[in-house]
C-alpha cells in the first residue's frame, strides 16, 4: 500500500517510484495493445502470404486480407471482453462481500486489517493507528486494496478493453495488408516480408521495455516466430496452388 502506513511514517520520498496503481494500469494497456498489434501483423501477415503463394490475382489477396484483419479484430475484442467482464464481476462480487463485512462485522474488520499491517512489518500500535485513520477515511478502499489488490474507482471497463484490442490488432493488421497488395505481383511476398520481420522488431523491443527486460530475446522471437508463421503459409499457398 503506498498511502499513510508504510513509506511516510518513515520519511521515506516515493515520489519517484513507479508502483502507483494508475501507473501499473496505463502499463498494462500499453502492453497489452503492443500485443495485440503483434498478433495483428503476425496473422494477417500468415493469411496473405498464403494466399499469395497460390495466386498472383490481388483480388482474393485483398478479399482474404480484409476479411481476416476484421475476423481477427472481432475475435480479440470480443475475447478482451468477455475476459475483461469475468474479471469485473469477480471483483465486484468480493466488493460486494467486503461490503457486508464491514456493515455487520467492522470491529473484525478493523483487526483484520490491522493485522495485515502488521502482517507488513508495522508496530501494533502504528498498524491500530492506520487501520483506524484509513477505515475512518474510506473503509471499503482500505480494505480492497489492502485485502484484495483492488481499487474500488478503478475496476477495468471491459468496452474500453475491447475497444482498444479492436484497435490494435486493425493497426497491426493493416501493415501486412498493405504491402501485399500495393507492390507489383513480384515483389509482394518479398517485400511483405521485410515489411513484417521490421514491424516485429518494433513491437519486440517496446514490449520488452515496457516488461523492464533486455530487447534481445524479445526481438528473435517475435522474428523467428514471424518468419516461421509466413514461409508455412507459404509454402503451404504454393503447393495447394500447384496441385489446384
Amino acid at each position: 500500500m503506498t498511502s499513510v502506513g508504510g513509506p511516510a511514517a518513515v520519511g521515506t520520498d516515493h515520489r519517484h517510484e513507479p508502483h502507483e496503481r494508475g501507473f501499473h494500469g496505463r502499463l498494462n494497456w500499453l502492453r497489452a495493445g503492443v500485443l495485440g498489434a503483434n498478433d495483428g501483423i503476425v496473422s494477417t501477415a500468415g493469411l496473405v502470404v498464403g494466399v499469395a503463394g497460390a495466386t498472383t490475382n490481388r483480388t482474393p489477396i485483398l478479399i482474404a486480407g480484409v476479411a481476416g484483419l476484421v475476423a481477427g479484430a472481432m475475435s480479440m475484442a470480443v475475447g478482451e471482453y468477455v475476459s475483461v467482464s469475468t474479471q469485473r464481476d469477480s471483483e465486484e462480487a468480493l466488493l460486494a462481500l467486503e461490503r457486508h463485512e464491514l456493515r455487520t462485522m467492522p470491529e473484525e474488520e478493523l483487526e483484520e486489517l490491522t493485522q495485515l499491517y502488521v502482517a507488513k512489518g508495522l508496530s501494533r500500535g502504528l498498524a491500530e493507528r492506520v487501520a483506524h485513520e484509513l477505515t475512518e477515511h474510506d473503509a471499503l478502499a482500505a480494505h480492497a486494496e489492502t485485502e484484495l489488490g483492488i481499487d474500488p474507482d478503478e475496476l477495468t471497463n471491459p468496452w474500453h478493453a475491447a475497444l482498444a484490442s479492436f484497435v490494435a490488432f486493425t493497426v497491426g493488421a493493416l501493415l501486412p495488408l498493405f504491402a501485399i497488395v500495393l507492390p507489383p505481383a513480384l515483389w509482394r511476398v518479398p517485400i511483405t516480408f521485410v515489411a513484417v520481420l521490421l514491424a516485429l522488431v518494433v513491437t519486440g523491443v517496446v514490449s520488452a521495455r515496457l516488461g523492464g527486460s533486455g530487447p534481445h530475446r524479445a526481438v528473435w522471437r517475435n522474428v523467428l516466430g514471424g518468419a516461421i508463421a509466413m514461409a508455412v503459409t507459404y509454402g503451404i499457398g504454393s503447393a495447394i496452388g500447384v496441385t489446384v
